[in-house]
């Protein structure tokens, strides 16, 4: 499909799941720019990149003023404003397509979320609420931030998130996302999820997970190749996420905004799995969604 069908599919999906709703106004004046036509200028926009919303507002009244004739009448901090205040709404319908469906497994894994460069660290006034020094293996440096902790259901679909500290270890939102979320049965994860104490006390609930050992040295079996390639498929969402959709980039100040940011851009992936699912393409081919 093309951009502008892209944008149709999009609306009426969003718009179609709103009508079910109870409004989310009771009283005041209805905004210029319908919700409906809101949400799909974040998702639309955070698919093809763009993830500020100077960038989405500018970029959707100088192309497609056909498709929301009001978007270019707003001023901008009006239209940030009201996208900022829909964060609830994005994640009920988030939670609602992530939801769509039980399949197993359920993967778990992290990645950090720096708000600015190391050297600029003592003077960063970016998520001073909750930003704090962690470490990443992959590069085997400091950095300072957040980490952002994703539940990844079979074969690729977002459905749990958490914002997190730097310094929080990945053991300790495990429990709050797959309650969140509901997930049951087995859940991979990396070294980092080992813990005999927690894999015991999920079991209870109902959800089964499973690490190799934190030591290679007590590991007597490596795992079989399909469940590594199982394990594997959250390192390519997540590689989406920071490719396509900027997550690491940090334009907010505080971890509301920030939130606000994530959730368009899961949103964005949930919605981009099922349009590839319904074109018979592969969950995760977006790049093959799209064409000129």
């Amino acid at each position: 499909m093309d951009v502008s069908t892209f944008i149709v599919t999009v609306f009426c999906l969003i718009d179609d799941w709103l009508k079910e709703r109870p409004p989310l106004r009771r009283r005041g004046p209805s905004p210029k720019l319908s919700d409906a036509e809101t949400l799909t200028i974040e998702v639309v926009g955070e698919f093809l990149g763009i993830d500020t919303d100077k960038g989405l507002h500018r970029f959707f009244s100088r192309h497609y003023p056909h498709f929301f004739p009001s978007v270019g009448k707003l001023h901008r901090t009006t239209f940030s404003r009201q996208a900022a205040n829909l964060w609830a709404t994005k994640e009920a319908l988030w939670r609602h397509l992530a939801s769509d469906g039980s399949e197993e497994p359920f993967v778990v894994d992290s990645f950090p979320v720096p708000a600015c460069r190391g050297g600029r660290s003592h003077r960063c006034k970016l998520l001073w609420e909750a930003a704090t020094y962690g470490y990443e293996e992959t590069n085997r440096t400091s950095f300072y931030g957040m980490r952002a902790h994703l539940l990844v259901r079979w074969p690729g679909v977002v459905c749990g998130l958490s914002l997190a500290p730097a310094n929080v270890h990945d053991l300790v939102p495990v429990a709050g996302l797959l309650e969140g979320a509901g997930a049951k049965g087995l859940v991979l994860g990396d070294r980092n999820y080992w813990s005999p104490e927690l894999a015991e006390r999920l079991l209870g609930r109902g959800a089964e997970l499973l690490s190799p050992f934190k030591n290679h040295k007590g590991e007597r079996h490596r795992w079989p190749r399909w469940l590594v390639h199982k394990r594997r498929r959250i390192e390519t969402v997540i590689a989406q996420l920071v490719g396509r959709y900027n997550a690491k980039k940090v334009w907010t100040r505080d971890t509301w905004h920030l939130r606000s940011r994530f959730l368009r851009k899961v949103l964005s992936h949930t919605i981009a799995v099922l349009l590839c699912e319904r074109s018979g393409l592969s969950p995760l081919r977006f790049s093959e969604l799209l064409t000129d």
